[in-house]
């Protein structure tokens, strides 16, 4: 695992480098060179040319001048008790309509503060410095006005034009050169008075974040770094938001994120900067006081060019590339050594030290002759199989009784009729698959049908039909976690293109036929298969 996390670091250190451009590219060049990578890029000063860089500075008067311009304004605003983290789960802040002059009178009482460098508390003078607002006065967020930030609040909606609020900032900046092609869903402010920092998230569209005023931090991770990330649910109003607190992170709930900077890029951005953040990719924005910003927000080609009718298709697609990608994550071929290795200490043992020179090559030899149309009945009593084949039975074997003897043992004297006990010890092995569901290190049972080559695997199981039925299908339909109904799918496949169709279709009929409910059987490896699948599609 450690030379897997290498490579990945070296590749994304090859072909996702965030690169740093010293003068704004023209349209095409920003198509054909940044956005076709999906690979985020600085822009270094390139809004120093807006209206809005010189009067908006609360340095210079900016504050003043973005009262009189839209003072009697009523936004938006994000209250927050997590501050100065603001979650984007909605169960973690609220929006509250706000006057922006009221806004603007906590940023003054901030640059008052920050400047007459007293020490004085913040929340305990700011009730003699604002003054008050109408029917606002007196609500929550005079109280703890660093809990209160100017998140995406409209200047520009093509989506829905009843959201702006801001329109009459819109003369004061000026679209990037290189998206004047664009069709732009939105435009945005963000303000925040006092220090503030973004949830990580990423969004559904490409975005270029500009810098007014202020500087911002920003640490991004790639789309492909999403399962240490552990994003929420899909089906969740904060999908599109990690799991993972980083400011405080637990790793025994969220062990995979241990090495999450690893995967990461930092930039600083300064007042005139802007940086292009693809869709997908995660980010996380720390805000100095003070901080101005500016974003445009619009659909990459590949999400406006996509027919609805072929989403499914796609989907499928991604799914099972995702699919093969974790297998050889969780089953790196690194590993595929040190168990062939095992093997040949296993034929020793059994041997008694006295292995045949020819036992090591057991496997192969059984492959070019059993492979070529041998029936199935032959092999498959136990004292016929090869030392490999006897070792993996004898452990699988073992497995399956020790879970079932233990789930026995701790069920209560009372227990009486068959049927609860066996609905008990079901439900023991449930617990034990929901336990080490989705990694190999912790799966006996998918380690072992792993390391087995094709012809093995098949005559495993063939001597598992004849001599231990029940316990192949205690095994099948109780042991079989996720991932190893993954592993034993990807056996099938490897075996079924090794053999004939006729040999095929013979294998999984006497292979079924152990079961008294073969279709139950069947549900059981392509439930574990699909949950696999979709946990691979939620990380």
């Amino acid at each position: 695992m450690v030379s897997n996390r290498s490579s990945v670091r070296t590749a994304m250190e090859e072909s996702l480098q965030i690169q740093r451009l010293e003068e704004a590219p023209s349209a095409r060049d920003f198509e054909s060179r940044i956005e076709s990578t999906n690979v985020p890029a600085v822009f270094n000063g390139c809004v120093k040319d807006w209206k809005a860089f010189s009067k908006w500075n609360p340095s210079n008067g900016g504050l003043d001048y973005l009262q009189e311009r839209v003072g009697l304004c009523v936004v938006e605003a994000m209250l927050s008790s997590s501050a100065p983290v603001f979650y984007g789960d909605l169960r973690s802040h609220e929006r509250v309509p706000l006057p922006f002059s009221a806004f603007i009178g906590l940023c003054k009482q901030r640059m008052r503060h920050s400047e007459d460098g007293s020490g004085a508390c913040f929340e305990s003078e700011q009730r003699g410095l604002l003054e008050p607002v109408s029917e606002y006065d007196r609500e929550p967020y005079e109280d703890a006005p660093q809990q209160i930030y100017l998140a995406q609040v409209p200047i520009i909606n093509t989506e829905n034009e009843d959201r702006v609020q801001l329109e009459s900032l819109r003369e004061d900046i000026q679209t990037p050169v290189f998206l004047e092609d664009k069709v732009l869903a939105s435009t945005n402010l963000w303000m925040n008075n006092a220090q503030a920092r973004s949830s990580t998230h990423y969004d559904p569209h490409h975005n270029l974040l500009c810098i007014v005023s202020g500087c911002k931090q920003v640490v991004l991770w790639p789309p492909s770094a999403s399962a240490i990330l552990y994003p929420m649910p899909i089906y969740g109003e904060a999908s599109n938001h990690s799991s993972v607190p980083l400011e405080n992170p637990d790793f025994s709930n969220y062990p995979r994120a241990q090495c999450l900077m690893e995967y990461s890029q930092k930039v600083i951005l300064h007042a005139g900067d802007a940086l292009f953040i693809p869709e997908g990719w995660f980010h996380q924005v720390d805000s100095d006081d003070l901080t101005i910003a500016v974003n445009f927000w619009w659909r990459s080609n590949i999400v406006s060019n996509m027919s609805e009718h072929m989403d499914a298709y796609y989907l499928r697609i991604i799914l099972r590339r995702l699919t093969d990608k974790e297998m050889n994550r969780v089953l790196p071929k690194s590993s595929l050594a040190e168990m062939e290795n095992k093997k040949k200490h296993t034929c020793v043992v059994l041997n008694n030290g006295g292995v045949d020179q020819n036992d090591n090559d057991l496997d192969q030899a059984c492959e070019r002759k059993d492979l070529k149309g041998k029936e199935l009945e032959q092999r498959t009593m136990s004292h016929e199989l090869e030392p490999l084949a006897i070792h993996a039975l004898h452990e699988l074997v073992s497995l399956v009784h020790h879970r079932v003897n233990a789930a026995e043992l701790r069920q209560p004297v009372q227990s009486t009729t068959t049927t609860d006990s066996a609905a008990s010890v079901k439900d023991e092995f449930t617990k034990v698959v929901r336990a080490n569901s989705f990694s190999l290190e912790d799966d006996p049972v998918a380690k072992i049908i792993w390391a087995l080559q094709p012809c093995t695997f098949r005559n495993v199981f063939l001597a598992m039909v004849k001599n231990f039925p029940r316990t192949l299908e205690a095994l099948i339909l109780h042991l079989l976690s996720p991932v190893g109904a993954e592993v034993l799918t990807c056996k099938f496949e490897e075996m079924d293109q090794q053999i004939t169709e006729e040999d095929r279709n013979r294998f999984y009929q006497v292979f079924y036929g152990a079961f008294d409910d073969q279709f139950a059987a069947m549900d059981a490896i392509l439930n574990g298969k699909e949950l696999f699948a979709l946990q691979v599609g939620t990380q």
